[in-house]
């Protein structure tokens, strides 16, 4: 009998291997999208019947300048991030033996040392009359409980615990956690639901041309539940630029310029790694603006 020879494993096309990571992975409806935006451009600027084991570093690297090459250092790498998960994904199946992300670097990026917002910049923004009655809720909550706004954009009415002002939200890594609020959201919410009693907490405006998933969908009214580019975009526009996440970072620095704990900013933020909470405990410019104009020798002698 002659030698046997073993078949070759069989190697699926760059299509073939997107559609098997995206059913196998369970992402946010978020990431998924930009996940897709990222993969997609693989498709676009190579070919769908690329064999998987084709991919290369040379290939990656090119279609990341030439999209995203000016792109913020953050942008650059979210898209190497969602690369990165669909090497490892390829490589645990055996599809590539080498990673082709190996030599490609993320960037870094600046630090901002200007993030935390002045607490009366945001009693400014929130108290204008031009702004709605959803958005005030929304970036008063966000603030109150500093949680992260996918958290927030994803409860439910019936997630909520109205009278002790607080309510359960997955958090990172799939966590059920608590998160508390204060008297400015726990005004603003009977208001905003006009009487809702289940379903999304924030919704859309209008009904949305294409049906989601029923469990974001308002039983009542039909309404949507409310993106969370939406609701970032909503919130830059009105602000003039700031971010969503920064009303949580803002949050947190104010509670630690009223010198609350490390354990109960910790307790607050739900961050795992104690360290994280550094960039909270250090004071803001309106702190050091303050013990500036405290300590201003001058002013002293005039007066």
């Amino acid at each position: 009998m002659g030698e046997i020879v073993p078949l070759p494993e069989r190697v699926p096309t760059l299509r073939g291997a997107m559609e098997s990571f995206f059913a196998d992975k369970d992402l946010s409806a978020n990431s998924r999208r930009a996940y897709h935006q990222t993969l997609d451009s693989l498709i676009a600027d190579l070919a769908e019947d690329l064999p998987v084991d084709k991919l290369t570093g040379v290939k990656i690297k090119r279609i990341l300048d030439k999209r995203w090459g000016e792109a913020t250092p953050a942008t650059w790498n979210a898209r190497i991030t969602a690369l990165q998960s669909f090497v490892r994904y390829c490589r645990r199946n055996e599809w590539l033996r080498k990673d082709p992300m190996a030599a490609i670097d993320r960037k870094r990026v600046p630090r901002d040392q200007t993030k935390a917002i002045a607490y009366g910049d945001l009693d400014k923004l929130w108290s204008r009359p031009d702004i709605g009655l959803r958005e005030k809720t929304l970036w008063k909550m966000l603030y109150e409980t500093a949680a992260r706004a996918n958290e927030i954009l994803s409860l439910n009415i019936e997630d909520l615990d109205l009278p002790r002002k607080r309510a359960v939200v997955i958090g990172k890594g799939g966590h059920r956690e608590v998160v508390i609020w204060a008297s400015g959201t726990a005004r603003l919410l009977p208001r905003y639901f006009a009487g809702r009693r289940r379903g999304p907490v924030f919704v859309t405006n209008r009904r949305p041309n294409v049906v989601p998933a029923d469990p974001d969908v308002c039983p009542d009214t039909g309404l949507g539940r409310l993106s969370y580019t939406r609701a970032w975009s909503a919130f830059k526009d009105a602000s003039g630029g700031w971010t969503l996440h920064q009303l949580r970072h803002s949050s947190l620095t104010h509670l630690g310029e009223e010198g609350v704990s490390a354990i109960l900013l910790q307790a607050k933020s739900r961050h795992q790694d104690p360290r994280t909470l550094a960039r909270y405990a250090k004071p803001g410019i309106e702190a050091v603006a303050a013990l500036t104009a405290e300590f201003d020798r001058g002013r002293r002698h005039r007066q």
